[in-house]
C-alpha cells in the first residue's frame, strides 16, 4: 500500500493490516491471506476483488487464490448486490468466533494428520521383528510426541466453547490458575505475569 498522505482512520487502517500479516506465520496461514482477512475484518462494509487488489496491491489470481481459502476456513463470506454482477466480501465482525475458527482449521489442517501419521509410524515398529534396542527407543520418542500431540488436542476441544461463549472470566481463571501451578515449580523471575485489566486500559 502506498504511504502517502493518509487520514488517521487510514493510517490505522493500514498499520492495522501490516501488522495482522506479520502475524500470519502464528496463526498458520499465508501473509496475504492474513492481510485480505484484517482488511475485511475492519472494514464496515463488504468489498469487491478490485478494491482489495488495489488496496494490498496484489494480483486478482493471488485475490482469488487467498479469498478461497478465507472462504473455506468460515472466516470471510461472499455476498452479492442486486443489479450488480460483481462480487462481494466481508469478513465476520466477531474476532472470538474469528479466532475459534481457525483454532479448529489449524487442528483439523496441520494436528490431526501429524498425530495419524504418527501412529502409522508405530504400526511399522510393532510389526517390525525383532524389536531391538533402538527400535524400542525411536518408539517411545514417537509414543511421547504422540501424547503431547493428544493432549494438545484435547486441551483446543476444552478451550473452544469458551472461546466461542467469549468466557473471558473463565479464560482467565484458567490461565491465572496455569500459572499458580508454574510458581511451585519454577522461579518467580521465571513467570511472566499477565497484566490486570486497568493496567492494560492506562496504557496508550
Amino acid at each position: 500500500m502506498e504511504n502517502k498522505e493518509l487520514s488517521a482512520h487510514e493510517q490505522a487502517l493500514q498499520q492495522f493490516v501490516l501488522y495482522w500479516g506479520e502475524m500470519a506465520s502464528a496463526w498458520g496461514i499465508n501473509k496475504t491471506m492474513a492481510q485480505i482477512h484484517a482488511l475485511l475484518f475492519a472494514l464496515s462494509d463488504p468489498v469487491d476483488t478490485d478494491a482489495i487488489m488495489q488496496t494490498l496491491e496484489i494480483s486478482r489470481g493471488n485475490a482469488n487464490m487467498n479469498l478461497h481459502s478465507l472462504i473455506s476456513w468460515g472466516l470471510v463470506q461472499k455476498v452479492n448486490f442486486q443489479n450488480d454482477r460483481k462480487d462481494y466480501f466481508t469478513a465476520d465482525k466477531d474476532v472470538w468466533e474469528a479466532a475459534a475458527k481457525i483454532i479448529r482449521e489449524r487442528q483439523k489442517l496441520e494436528i490431526s494428520p501429524i498425530r495419524e501419521n504418527l501412529r502409522d509410524c508405530l504400526t511399522i515398529l510393532n510389526d517390525a521383528a525383532p524389536n531391538e534396542k533402538k527400535e524400542q527407543e525411536f518408539k517411545q520418542r514417537i509414543e511421547d510426541f504422540l501424547e503431547l500431540l493428544e493432549l494438545f488436542e484435547d486441551f483446543s476441544h476444552a478451550i473452544l466453547p469458551y472461546v466461542t461463549q467469549k468466557n473471558v472470566k473463565s479464560l482467565r481463571k484458567f490461565v491465572n490458575l496455569a500459572q499458580k501451578r508454574n510458581l511451585l515449580r519454577l522461579r518467580p523471575t521465571d513467570v511472566l505475569p499477565l497484566p490486570k485489566k486497568n493496567d492494560r486500559s492506562n496504557k496508550s
